[in-house]
């Protein structure tokens, strides 16, 4: 099997968005104490029942079990980290212009669309949740009620017009 390559440190500068809401801030809390209080001790008594089998090399209830500790410790760091750089967006905010944690409301032509604009740690397009740093909350960030937005995309351009801030 051949190991892919890679340019050392392509991905190593890449800054996480640390902006939560304080509802999506408890839920990462709260995963955090599961991990920590039943996830890692499930997986460390498993790796210890193993162990007691002797040979590791060919221990495959060891192996799994390590990995799967070892998994778990990187979701735990991952979380420690994001918490701890943490940015709540405020629930309060004017709604002259568009900031970080505001719903607005566009037309295009005679159809409208509500957008949420939060941190890229709660993006969902689905649901109308849409990251401050994609392109169209970019454009959307700083405009009034009233303001068109254009957003340029690879093979188009479309054009909103805001209706409200919420």
């Amino acid at each position: 099997m051949r190991v892919p390559i890679r340019k050392v440190g392509a991905y190593q500068n890449l800054k996480t968005d640390s902006y939560l809401t304080q509802d999506k801030f408890l839920e990462l809390q709260n995963k955090l104490k599961k991990l920590k209080e039943t996830t890692r001790p499930k997986w460390i008594k498993e790796m210890r029942l193993a162990a007691s089998d002797g040979d590791f090399s060919e221990n495959a209830s060891y192996q799994i079990a390590k990995a799967k500790l070892r998994g778990t410790n990187q979701k735990i760091d991952e979380l420690e980290y994001l918490l701890s750089r943490a940015q709540i967006i405020p629930d309060k905010l004017d709604n002259n212009i568009v900031r970080l944690g505001h719903k607005v409301v566009l037309l295009k032509g005679q159809e409208k669309f509500v957008f949420h604009i939060l941190g890229a740690t709660e993006t969902n397009p689905d649901q109308g949740i849409i990251s401050f740093s994609s392109p169209l909350g970019q454009a959307l960030m700083g405009k009034k009620v009233g303001d068109t937005i254009k957003v340029k995309l690879a093979d188009r351009e479309i054009e909103y017009k805001l209706v409200e801030i919420k």
